[in-house]
C-alpha cells in the first residue's frame, strides 16, 4: 500500500478525536508511534522532500564558528536540569565514502517526527566534508549520533561536567524509528559516558582553549601527503648518518690537512 502525505494529514484529526481523554503529551507520543508505523521502508519522493524541509527547519547546522555559541544552555535555572541535544555527524564521499545517504534520509524523517514532540531534544547536524576541522577537533567518526547534555551553572556558579554519549549508526539498516527511539526509549543511556582528552567541553584541550587550534594542526597533519613524510625521514636519516661518520661535511672541511701535531711536540720547521 502506498502512503501519501495527504493520507497522513487525514488520519491525524481522527486520532485526535479518538484520544481526547488523554493528556496532550500522551496524545503526541501516540501520534508519533502511529506515524512511524505507517512510514514504508522505501518512502516516496514527496514524503522524503517534506521530511528534508522539516529537518531544515528543526535542525541546527553546527560549524567551527558557531558551535560554541549554539551549544550553550538556553536557561540559567539549575532546577530545569541539563539541556539535551542530539547531534548527527554525517558526511559525503570524502568522509563517509558515499554511504551516508540512507542515514541522512532516516535523520530527516526522524526530525519531522520529533518536531511534534515537545519533550524532544534539540537537534544538531555536522557535515564532516563541509566542516572537517570541527570533526577532527571532536575526534568524531561518521555516521554517529552524539547525545549531549548541557548542564546549567549552579547557584555557586560551578558548572557540572557535560555528558556525552556516542551512538553508532548502521549505514544500511538505520531507520527513522531507530533514531526516534534514542529519545523515546532513552537508548542513549545504554552507552558509556565519553571522557576522552578531546572532549569538546571538558577535555584538557578545551579547558586550555586549544581545542580548535589543535583541530587545525591534526587536520593539517592528516592531509600531508605520504611522499612528504618520506622526504623528511630521508633527510633526517642522512643527517644522523653524517654525524656518526665524523661530524658531517662542515667538520671535515675545517680539519687541517696532514693533521695537527700533538700538544707536547713542537711543530716541524
Amino acid at each position: 500500500m502506498r502512503l501519501t502525505t495527504s493520507y497522513l494529514l487525514t488520519i491525524l484529526p481522527l486520532l485526535t478525536a479518538a484520544q481526547q481523554q488523554k493528556p496532550l503529551s500522551e496524545n503526541i507520543q501516540s501520534w508519533i508511534e502511529k506515524a512511524k508505523s505507517y512510514i514504508p521502508s522505501a518512502a516516496t519522493a514527496p514524503i522524503a522532500s517534506t521530511a528534508a524541509k522539516a529537518a531544515a527547519n528543526n535542525v541546527v547546522t553546527l560549524t567551527t564558528s558557531n558551535w560554541q555559541s549554539v551549544l550553550s544552555p538556553s536557561s540559567s535555572d539549575p532546577s530545569q536540569g541539563p539541556e539535551d541535544w542530539m547531534v548527527l555527524f554525517s558526511g559525503g564521499n570524502k568522509s563517509c565514502y558515499g554511504r551516508c545517504v540512507g542515514v541522512e534520509k532516516a535523520w530527516n524523517e526522524s526530525a519531522a517526527l520529533l518536531a511534534a514532540d515537545p519533550t524532544a531534544p534539540h537537534l544538531g547536524y555536522i557535515h564532516c566534508d563541509q566542516s572537517p576541522v570541527l570533526c577532527t577537533t571532536w575526534a568524531a567518526s561518521v555516521p554517529t549520533i552524539w547525545w549531549i547534555q548541557l548542564p546549567v551553572a549552579g547557584s555557586d556558579q560551578s558548572t557540572p561536567a557535560t555528558t556525552i554519549r556516542k551512538l553508532g549508526l548502521n549505514t544500511t539498516t538505520v531507520t527513522a524509528a531507530d533514531i526516534v527511539k534514542i529519545h523515546a526509549k532513552k537508548t542513549y543511556e545504554k552507552r558509556p559516558v565519553y571522557e576522552g582528552a578531546l572532549h569538546p567541553f571538558d577535555g584538557w584541550a578545551a579547558k586550555a582553549g586549544l581545542n580548535i587550534p589543535l583541530g587545525y594542526v591534526l587536520y593539517a597533519a592528516a592531509n600531508i601527503p605520504s611522499w612528504a613524510f618520506m622526504i623528511v625521514i630521508s633527510m633526517g636519516s642522512r643527517y644522523v648518518m653524517s654525524k656518526r661518520q665524523g661530524g658531517g661535511p662542515a667538520a671535515q672541511r675545517s680539519a687541517p690537512r696532514g693533521g695537527a701535531p700533538p700538544a707536547n711536540e713542537p711543530a716541524a720547521r
